[in-house]
């Protein structure tokens, strides 16, 4: 049996071994806390740093990255900075980031092209209606040279209509650029009179000296002639305006392997790299054209170009510097853009340049003739120990037989008829009239004092009847646009 005491002792080391036990417990807990509030205080300032890395990296797509990306969209070559914490390239969050970026710019260059759009169908109209004024008032000017011949007003009314022309050249340049067709409708015209009348419709034409070694004849194909006109008269007025207005602008037209080119070499400043890759880049035509590309104001000349070489399968080189000293311009008109007049039926403009190449017509072959027919030509034997003359081919050639002179009768001279002129053909008439009205007015700009106004040069053949024919529909006479810078 057990005593009291015993109990009591058993009893209370019971106690005592579960209050330590319980005591051991609470520790433990303790110190499990203290550990798990430890690092929930870690994981609470990680989570901070992680929140301020994130904002900081918000703020910095906001502030730097995003407009830089909106801007790269109309610069290629601004870079678009990285993040802040490069660890987070090729991460969930850094991939995001850059989703964020590649949809901003695809969404910016859409809003870009379609208000783009816009401006263009607005100055297209705008366009429309001053081309067609100007047209109105080209025709009124025309009416008044034929109706009046006082020298005076004549020289008045040409300075008027080539400052008409030149409105009209940059009227349809800037609807050329806005995507608008050439705007006329020419019949096939010799290649030199499409590059005079690209240069009488600038101020500073009588700077420029054209030089033609084309074979005589060579002309362009209907569609070809305004579109080259227009390009041509951009590339002068580009070397014109970058050079010194004491200088020449040199053109040479020449004959090479795939078709002709028209050679532009000025004296100017000339062009840095990055121009002359731009000024290529703009009249190759490869890539589409914003007017908010074109500079406030908007330079529109190398964009015109490179919509008509791209409409018409032109090609326009400004990637070469001159011999002397400015940029060189070349155009190249392939073959099959080319065409061929009869010099004799067809003759180029009184005013343009005369070809340095002689044409050599083939030798027709001789018609049958009656035996003893007055006036034929019979081969005449050659005496011995002579002989017989040859061509360049080593055949021997024909001599005339010499006709008896026809004796005066006691009462005169022969009645005979003579050979009958032709009459003058209405083209003929015309560019005598023209040149005509070149050599008075060029006389009396010449008697005129110094600083007196001179009357302007007209377009390729000021007696052609032109027709322009629009989109819609409407008819008259027109010239174009310019307004080029590089």
């Amino acid at each position: 049996m057990i005593e009291l005491p015993d109990l009591v002792a058993g009893g209370l080391a019971a106690g005592t071994l579960s209050a330590l036990a319980l005591g051991g417990g609470l520790l433990r807990l303790r110190r499990q806390q203290t550990r798990q509030r430890a690092e929930i205080a870690a994981l609470r300032t990680q989570l901070d740093g992680s929140l301020k890395a994130f904002t900081a990296e918000v703020e910095h797509l906001a502030s730097r990255r995003v407009p830089a990306a909106a801007q790269q969209v109309a610069h290629p070559h601004l870079a678009v900075p990285g993040p802040l914490q490069p660890l987070t390239a090729g991460t969930p969050f850094g991939i995001a980031l850059e989703n964020v970026l590649l949809a901003l710019q695809s969404e910016v260059a859409s809003q870009r092209t379609r208000v783009d759009a816009a401006a263009q169908a607005g100055m297209r109209g705008a366009t429309r209606e001053i081309q067609a004024a100007l047209y109105r008032l080209q025709d009124a000017l025309r009416q008044l040279q034929q109706r009046y011949d006082e020298p005076e007003l004549a020289q008045t009314l040409f300075q008027l209509d080539h400052e008409n022309e030149q409105s009209l050249r940059r009227a349809q340049v800037a609807a050329v650029v806005c995507g608008a067709w050439v705007g006329l409708a020419r019949e096939e015209s010799h290649l030199v009179d499409a590059v005079t009348g690209g240069q009488a419709r600038l101020a500073g034409y009588r700077r420029v000296e054209v030089h033609n070694h084309l074979e005589p004849g060579t002309a362009l194909v209907s569609h070809a002639v305004e579109p080259v006109a227009v390009i041509v008269a951009e590339l002068l007025d580009n070397a014109l305006r970058h050079s010194a207005p004491d200088t020449e602008v040199v053109v040479s037209l020449e004959h090479v392997h795939h078709g002709v080119c028209v050679t532009i070499d000025d004296a100017g400043l000339g062009m840095t790299r990055d121009e002359r890759d731009r000024a290529q880049r703009l009249v190759a035509g490869d890539t589409p054209i914003l007017l908010t590309d074109l500079g406030d104001p908007p330079r529109m000349g190398l964009a015109a170009i490179g919509r008509l070489t791209r409409q018409f399968d032109l090609a326009v080189d400004v990637s070469s510097a001159s011999p002397y000293g400015g940029v060189r311009a070349v155009l190249r008109v392939d073959s099959h853009l080319l065409s061929r007049l009869d010099p004799a039926d067809r003759p180029p403009a009184p005013s343009a340049p005369r070809t340095t190449r002689r044409s050599v017509p083939a030798a027709p072959a001789p018609a049958p003739a009656p035996a003893h027919a007055y006036g034929t030509e019979d081969a005449v034997p050659d005496a011995p120990g002579h002989r017989t003359p040859t061509d360049e081919d080593g055949l021997p050639q024909r001599r005339r037989r010499p006709r008896p002179a026809v004796a005066a009768t006691a009462t005169g001279p022969s009645t005979a008829p003579g050979p009958a002129r032709p009459p003058r053909r209405p083209e003929e008439a015309a560019a005598a009239l023209g040149a005509l009205q070149t050599g008075t007015a060029a006389a009396r700009a010449g008697a005129a004092p110094a600083g007196a106004a001179r009357p302007a040069a007209h377009d390729t053949d000021q007696t052609d009847q032109i027709s322009h024919t629009d989109h819609t529909g409407h008819t008259g006479h027109t010239d174009d646009e310019g307004g080029a810078a590089r």
